[in-house]
């Protein structure tokens, strides 16, 4: 008894082993810590990069806030070799290369804090990558365009034209098959935490979200082999557990309640029957509203052709798992755009699938929609307006000169322009001004 009284005393004692991590923990690690893809560039293009810059003569010395404001990137908050998130250490051929990550497109910051999984609105993809081609020597063009307006991207474009170079067992093919690319969409990225509500993504919802290979399309690097996606698929497992483990940031600045409480019940009448509810006993009924419904911008609708979506379904993307809309058709059609939900909406500005609208106070008045714009591209304090909700910006009366570089003409929003129409979704042009200024006030709360 006395040797049973010291063996227990002994194992209370004893310091407790690290628990096994979870597969959301290890969905971060792997996220942040593992190069998914070969490098694009050499490891002199990143340090270099300030010789592409016209008039500099020297390395500045403050190189890297300098690198995050021309390019719309942002500190990361986890080891990455001195590098902003989105880029990274990563093998190239036989030596060390700088590659992308997803943390690119999805990871920013929001007054002052970078969060991972919030889109990257800041972003002018199209510049970085031509800055880095040319450090490294390499001055061709862009095989298309990434980035037509700062801040969206051409992200279903990268799926199409990188698809037309595999067969479906995803082994190269060195003739490119057009499945029908298209660079004026003007994608806006959404935010991560909403995959948890939802049963479809994309804008249009045409993809189940169980799907884990669907998140594994930007691995389709020249040097990435079949082997190499197959390998990788468990790890994305985990990577998908971590993604809809991510939370919201909470607005960050006082909030009117009783006005809030007004705004709760107008969008339960109003906004619930798409975007859902929210508390403890949320809804969401992840609805596609149909083109002629919403009447937003259609051309990402039109983004993504048949071909696309056959030769998609016969790969080894589209061979996942059966059942999910029909047997071996990981993709679908659908009549138009997927309502989202809200959670953190206060952070996700702008709006609309082509960030066409900067505040919410422009999604719930169609007639204050600006038509040109252009804003800072930074995410502080300064930069945000708490009235309206969104991004600060200036109204422009003529366009940019044709004679600007592309990285400034980038920076202003032209809603005349193919891709980013802001007209549609009119269901707030009813309301009164204090009607949606309570609206506004509620959606600050989610």
């Amino acid at each position: 008894m006395k040797r049973l009284a010291s063996l227990v005393l002994l194992a209370l004692t004893m310091p407790a082993s690290a628990a096994e991590p979870t597969p959301a923990e290890r969905g971060y690690k792997a996220l942040t810590e593992t190069p998914f893809i070969p490098g694009f560039w050499t490891a002199r293009s990143f340090p270099d990069i300030w010789k592409t810059w016209d008039g500099v003569k020297a390395k500045p010395a403050d190189f890297d806030a300098q690198v995050r404001d021309r390019y719309g990137l942002h500190t990361a908050p986890y080891p990455n070799d001195g590098f902003p998130m989105g880029l990274r250490k990563a093998p190239l051929l036989l030596a060390n290369g700088i590659g992308n990550d997803c943390m690119l497109c999805h990871a920013s910051s929001i007054m002052g804090k970078s969060v991972i999984g919030i889109g990257n609105s800041s972003l002018d993809i199209q510049s970085l990558f031509e800055d880095m081609a040319k450090a490294d020597g390499v001055i061709k063009k862009l095989p298309f365009t990434f980035s037509n307006v700062r801040g969206t991207n051409e992200a279903d474009g990268f799926g199409v034209y990188l698809l037309g170079f595999r067969n479906p067992d995803l082994s190269l093919n060195p003739k490119w098959k057009n499945l029908g690319l298209r660079d004026d969409t003007c994608a806006d990225v959404p935010a991560w935490w909403l995959m948890k509500k939802k049963r479809t993504i994309y804008h249009t919802g045409a993809t189940d979200s169980r799907s884990v290979r669907t998140l594994m399309q930007f691995m389709l690097h020249p040097l990435n082999g079949p082997e190499a996606f197959t390998k990788a698929e468990p790890a994305f497992r985990d990577i998908s557990q971590y993604l809809i483990s991510l939370e919201p940031p909470k607005y960050p600045f006082a909030i009117d309640k009783p006005k809030a409480a007004k705004g709760e019940a107008l969008f339960k009448d109003n906004c619930a029957r798409c975007h859902g509810t929210y508390g403890e006993k949320w809804t969401y009924p992840n609805k596609v509203i149909p083109l002629d419904e919403i009447g937003t911008d259609p051309t990402r609708h039109a983004g993504v052709e048949v071909a696309y979506g056959v030769a998609y379904s016969e790969s080894w993307f589209g061979k996942e798992s059966a059942g999910w809309f029909v047997p071996g058709k990981q993709l679908r059609w659908t009549p138009g755009y997927q309502a989202p939900p809200l959670d953190g909406i206060w952070a996700t500005a702008p709006y609309f699938h082509n960030g066409s609208v900067p505040t919410l106070t422009g999604v719930l008045n169609s007639k204050a929609r600006p038509k040109l714009f252009t804003r800072s591209f930074k995410t502080d304090e300064a930069d945000y307006d708490k009235v309206n909700v969104g991004w600060k910006i200036t109204e422009l009366r003529e366009p940019p000169s044709e004679k600007l570089p592309g990285s400034e003409k980038r920076k202003v929003y032209d809603t005349s322009k193919p891709g980013r129409s802001n007209s549609g979704h009119t269901y707030g042009d009813d309301l009164t001004d204090y009607e949606r200024s309570a609206v506004v006030e509620y959606l600050k709360t989610l």
